[in-house]
């Protein structure tokens, strides 16, 4: 993988950049729309390309418990299994791992997680069999999914965990790194006739902190010293206020290298996006697109052709096409837009009915202008 810039502006730290993988060029900053267990939800991968997405991410949690990533490698990876055509992006599943066990017991008392020097130990959320994550295993399943870009394994609490949590999460996240970037680079040096200097997968490390600056700034600086192709940063947008969000992000700003990419986890609305991209953020993911789609939710967002807009929270809206007052509305979402639904003039009140009606064909077409309402922004935001 290679990054280049190829503009930074002058009044912030917004940049823009292309990212070289060998299954293609990613123009940043970029939104990865989200295939969580293979698929971007109602969206066919032609699609996808058509809309103008360049890359997209797949969890290695879902996707380890099924189908497997055995049957994936068997396949020839993602890219083969899901007819995606482009790089691909894998997250490590810990977020999943204490998301969807944090707090929870089985019926005899038991927690679905236990967090050892190791790795961590967790309970299917599909069926409570017990599995095993250590870093060199996450490494491992993402190899046989054929990522182009992979995280390690890594400890997220949640934004309200005492102090003393995040202080462990941080230590555990850069031993984990560590470990995971020895593992990827002896399964490289070992298999040279499965990846070459072309195509092989690169490591991302992913600084954890809360929203702690000494925190934050002590795992980036131990993070820079593995030095990685790009660096990502984790456990925002669970829960922290926007300002505390962004104030994480301008620390790190200062601190990460500023010729690697930075990708900033699971967030968010098109103004935290926005916000970001001003702070140096490169790499952006996030469910909100086609969540919204699938609950009959629409967003729009103020653009124009030569200058972006979306400055505030007042500059994008969700348009809930549920509501009454969409029923005979005979307008598209958005009169400027260009995505399939508004270019094909969808009326509010046919796309009113097919949600009510919980047509698929309402879902698609709210999901399809969701993302091209976010990958628009980002086309913008490269044009500023």
């Amino acid at each position: 993988m290679k990054f280049k810039i190829t503009k930074q502006s002058n009044i912030s730290s917004l940049r823009t950049g292309v990212i070289s993988t060998s299954h293609g060029e990613i123009q940043t900053p970029v939104f990865m729309p989200v295939g969580t267990v293979g698929a971007v939800k109602t969206v066919a991968p032609w699609e996808l390309h058509d809309l103008g997405a360049e890359i997209i991410l797949g969890n290695t949690y879902h996707l380890y418990l099924r189908p497997g990533e055995k049957l994936i490698e068997d396949f020839g990876g993602l890219t083969e299994f899901n007819h995606w055509r482009g790089p691909i992006l894998t997250d490590s599943g810990g977020f999943q791992v204490f998301s969807l066990g944090a707090g929870k017991k089985t019926k005899a008392g038991e927690s679905l997680v236990k967090i050892s020097d190791d790795g961590v130990e967790f309970k299917s959320h599909l069926d409570g069999k017990k599995h095993y994550f250590t870093p060199e295993k996450v490494v491992d399943i993402q190899l046989a999914i054929g990522s182009d870009i992979i995280m390690p394994l890594d400890v997220c609490p949640p934004s309200k965990a005492s102090r003393k949590d995040i202080e462990k999460a941080v230590e555990l996240s850069i031993l984990w790194l560590g470990r995971s970037k020895i593992h990827l680079e002896l399964r490289i040096k070992n298999h040279n006739s499965e990846f070459s200097i072309h195509n092989s997968p690169v490591l991302f490390g992913i600084v954890q902190g809360g929203i702690y600056p000494d925190l934050r700034e002590y795992c980036a600086r131990e993070m820079i010293k593995f030095d990685l192709p790009g660096y990502s940063i984790g456990g925002l947008a669970v829960g922290e206020s926007q300002k505390e969000m962004l104030e994480v992000i301008k620390l790190l700003d200062g601190i990460l290298p500023k010729d690697k990419p930075r990708y900033l986890m699971g967030v968010g609305t098109p103004d935290d996006i926005y916000k970001a991209t001003q702070l140096g953020i490169d790499m952006f993911d996030c469910v909100l697109p086609t969540r919204l789609g699938r609950h009959g939710v629409a967003i729009r967002t103020q653009v124009t052709s030569d200058k972006l807009q979306v400055t505030s929270k007042l500059n994008f809206e969700e348009i809930n096409l549920l509501k009454a007052e969409n029923s005979t509305d005979k307008n598209p979402i958005d009169n400027n837009c260009q995505c399939p639904c508004c270019k094909e003039g969808f009326s509010r009140a046919y796309l009113h009915h097919l949600v009510k009606e919980k047509e698929i064909l309402g879902i698609r077409l709210l999901t399809l202008h969701n993302l091209w309402t976010y990958l628009e922004l980002m086309r913008n935001i490269r044009n500023i």
